[in-house]
């Protein structure tokens, strides 16, 4: 469900589950606990999503399927993966078309770069369903800053690419259909830098940004925990569970 490659030092990491819309499933997140040390080790890694999204969050299908715990868990194990990918030293570039909702929001916002199609539909769900979002949100604090991070979390704005890196959510805005070749073209800019130089940036910049990311992520969880016992938490989930 998660396509590596890797060619002249440059990783490509790709969703494979154009059906949900990439949407992140227990298996994804072990496949990409896998690869971390083959990521490590390249010089650069491009993040995308097969069309037509790149990420539409925590498949809700399956967590509709689990108890409160089970989804905590779930969760959780979303939150270390990709806290995980923000802190290896080699430069992340993430690629969005189509969606980035909910955990792909945060997913793409992690990354070191990231590229947005003008038409890319980006959104924060997880109030409107009924819940805080369960981690992340010190990753949208950083980009953003807090008062435009709490706005976008109550989730009732959906931005395109254009906004969305306006606000600071993503670096580069190209029309529909090239966010992946300008993200290779910015991968293949950094890996043509000094390497030791190159991770050095990453680690310092990484290590101060990713600071109390998991207190903050821990916080959250616990909150989103007491949420999911809310009458409208429990009927988006029922809705999803079907």
């Amino acid at each position: 469900m998660v396509q590596f490659s890797m060619s002249d030092g440059i990783a490509e990491l790709t969703l494979d589950r154009p059906e949900r819309r990439n949407a992140i499933c227990s298996a994804d997140i072990a496949r990409i606990i896998q690869l971390l040390p083959k990521l490590e080790s390249a010089r650069v890694v491009v993040l995308s999503g097969l069309p037509p999204s790149f990420c539409a969050g925590s498949d809700l299908k399956e967590l509709g399927a689990l108890d409160i715990a089970g989804m905590v868990g779930h969760e959780n194990a979303t939150a270390a993966m990709v806290r995980h990918l923000a802190l290896i030293t080699t430069p992340v570039v993430a690629a969005v078309e189509g969606h980035a909702l909910g955990g792909g929001f945060i997913l793409a916002a992690s990354c070191d770069l990231v590229v947005t199609a003008e038409t890319a539909k980006w959104g924060l769900p997880e109030v409107p369903n009924g819940w805080l979002p369960p981690w992340g949100l010190k990753v949208l604090c950083n980009r953003t800053g807090p008062v435009t991070a709490q706005r976008l979390t109550w989730g009732f704005e959906t931005l395109d690419g254009r906004e969305a890196m306006r606000l600071g959510v993503a670096d580069y805005c190209v029309p529909e259909g090239a966010a992946l070749d300008r993200a290779r073209a910015v991968a293949a800019q950094l890996a043509a830098l000094p390497e030791t130089a190159v991770r050095s940036t990453k680690a310092f910049f990484q290590t101060t940004l990713m600071d109390k990311a998991e207190i903050w992520d821990a916080e959250a969880s616990r909150r989103f925990a007491r949420d999911c016992e809310s009458s409208e938490a429990r009927q988006t989930l029922a809705r999803f569970a079907r």
